[in-house]
């Protein structure tokens, strides 16, 4: 672990790893980062990372696959057109057979962080 970098750097570093068609949730990158109670700040970093394509924030989601993030997001639809574009079915803000999509750093990745 890399303890020069912020919070926030790591959490970017995590969501950039998301593979496109699948999509995360502000724990369990927390849980990854080693910080399981810090959902809340995972979703402060994402709320900071606004505006920066390289972050593909659209990809991370609450932990019952609700698009919380979406008023972050230029228009009313966005956050949802991009997770549609990517082959993720989304209906009322809510990513359908969520469990389908999901990714799960803690299983996907060796710890980089």
């Amino acid at each position: 672990m890399l303890d020069d970098k912020s919070f926030f750097e790591k959490v970017y570093e995590v969501v950039r790893e998301i593979p496109v068609g699948r999509v995360t949730s502000y724990g369990a990158i927390a849980n990854y980062l080693g910080m399981p109670k810090s959902a809340r700040v995972v979703g402060w970093a994402m709320n900071s990372a606004h505006g920066d394509a390289s972050i593909p924030a659209h990809r991370v989601v609450n932990r019952i696959g609700l698009l919380t993030g979406k008023h972050h997001f230029e228009g009313s639809n966005l956050m949802a057109q991009l997770l549609k574009s990517e082959g993720i079915p989304v209906k009322e803000n809510k990513i359908l057979e969520f469990s389908n999509f999901f990714w799960d750093p803690s299983n996907e990745l060796r710890l980089f962080i």
